[in-house]
């Protein structure tokens, strides 16, 4: 529950009602969050039944190679790596040392974040359980101090519904909108489906796995719905424009209730909030993703110096995870990922649900599969193929970011499978 918790909540939830609110109303934001809420859910419970399946390390890689073809576990694979860990990795580290240049002015965001990137690799280097114990301190951490925003938001603030509207305001329900939207809320919520990537480190995966995704997810949804509660009661669509006009990254929603509640003293407290929350979300991400690098070592899709050993971190992988993410630093642009990484997620975790399917198709007789996993899943395709549609038809650059993964990921994956082909053809054994 750790790791997804502290997967889960980063900047997303404290960026992406700024964006929303320039053309949705307070009630139709607060829907699209129960929205948000119940897709994450849904693919919670379907990845439970995945898990109970599949109960190996490895997340998208593992499932969709071992359900549906090996060529879409290897694109699963990449996406993971370089999108879905190490890219958000550098984000948040980028952020976090933006934010401590507003406590400390003398401090550079790119040298701050190289720090905590090299910190914390080599922490989840030495060894498993020195870091899953650093992990949990770090999201008891975050809970207390998300649990106190709240606290402070709603006897502090106003809790009358409030009756602003956005400034692009639509005839009727602006249903594209509300759906491209979700693409923001996709991101706050992606990282539900944390536990998966190093399931084989699990005492009963079967069991465990899905327990701790349902039940993450689930909190971190009743903390989302509350958090944007005192978003919307407590700012106008003006004041939430900052988001987007902040080039600096430094400035969130969670910044202003603060300021305005507590002044400049609550604006500090909201920067080391913001500080721990992405630090923890980091940490997850640099301990889980190397597990998805360590599956496609031992595939022999990657060198095997990446693959480490049973019962223990494998070490190649985390730093090489770490050195991806220390290049992306310096090349990233905050904001420009929010929903173009959110869709690309999405697009994956679509495709390992529809992979339930066709397994429980192709092995129905022998196969058993929770009729709760087969509905929620259902539930997921539809939601996330609506969502990825308004996605594709309203931004142009959300194709190019997914056709050049595909077609990349698809390249290495035809390359690498030939390698494998002919040393094999020419080992002794063969």
């Amino acid at each position: 529950m750790g790791m997804v918790i502290a997967n889960m909540i980063g900047a997303g939830v404290f960026l992406s009602t700024g964006y929303m609110a320039q053309t949705l109303t307070p009630k139709q934001i607060l829907l699209a969050w129960v929205v948000g809420a119940f897709l994450a859910l849904a693919g919670a419970r379907a990845y439970a039944g995945i898990a109970r399946i599949v109960p190996q390390s490895g997340g998208e890689y593992k499932y969709l190679s071992t359900m549906v073809h090996p060529a879409l576990g290897y694109l699963a694979g990449w996406a993971s790596l370089l999108l879905g860990f190490s890219a958000p990795i550098a984000i948040d580290a980028f952020a976090a040392g933006a934010y401590a240049n507003t406590l400390v002015a003398w401090v550079d965001p790119k040298i701050f974040a190289a720090g905590i990137i090299i910190f914390l690799t080599g922490v989840h280097a030495i060894g498993l359980r020195f870091s899953v114990t650093t992990q949990n301190i770090l999201v008891l951490i975050k809970i207390l101090l998300v649990v106190g925003f709240i606290v402070v938001g709603l006897v502090g603030g106003k809790n009358a519904w409030p009756d602003w509207q956005p400034p692009n305001l639509s005839q009727g329900f602006p249903f594209g909108a509300f759906m491209q939207n979700l693409l923001f809320i996709t991101f706050a919520f992606s990282g539900w489906n944390a536990a998966v990537y190093a399931a084989s480190e699990f005492r009963n995966p079967r069991r465990d796995v899905s327990r701790a995704i349902v039940l993450g997810c689930a909190l971190v949804g009743i903390l989302y719905l509350v958090v944007n509660w005192v978003f919307v009661a407590n700012l106008t669509p003006e004041q939430c424009a900052v988001v987007t006009t902040d080039e600096t990254g430094r400035i969130t929603l969670g910044h202003l209730i603060m300021k305005n509640l507590i002044g400049e003293t609550g604006a500090a407290c909201m920067s080391v909030l913001v500080i721990i929350a992405f630090i923890s979300a980091m940490s997850a991400m640099i301990f889980l993703g190397p597990r998805v690098t360590a599956e496609m070592a031992r595939d022999g899709f990657l060198p095997r110096v990446l693959q480490g050993k049973d019962g223990k971190a494998p070490v190649g992988a985390v730093i090489l995870q770490g050195a991806i993410a220390l290049f992306l630093v310096f090349a990233y642009q905050l904001g420009e990922v929010l929903s173009n990484v959110g869709a690309i997620l999405t697009l994956f975790s679509a495709l390992t649900v529809f992979g339930l399917f066709w397994m429980f198709f192709k092995r129905r007789k022998t196969l058993k599969v929770s009729p709760i996993s087969l509905i929620a899943g259902f539930f997921y395709l539809i939601l996330s193929g609506i969502m990825l549609y308004f996605g594709f038809r309203m931004s142009g650059i959300l194709s190019l970011w997914v056709g050049a993964c595909i077609l990349a990921s698809l390249i290495g994956y035809f390359v690498t499978r030939r390698k494998r082909q002919a040393r094999n053809q020419g080992s002794p054994i063969a």
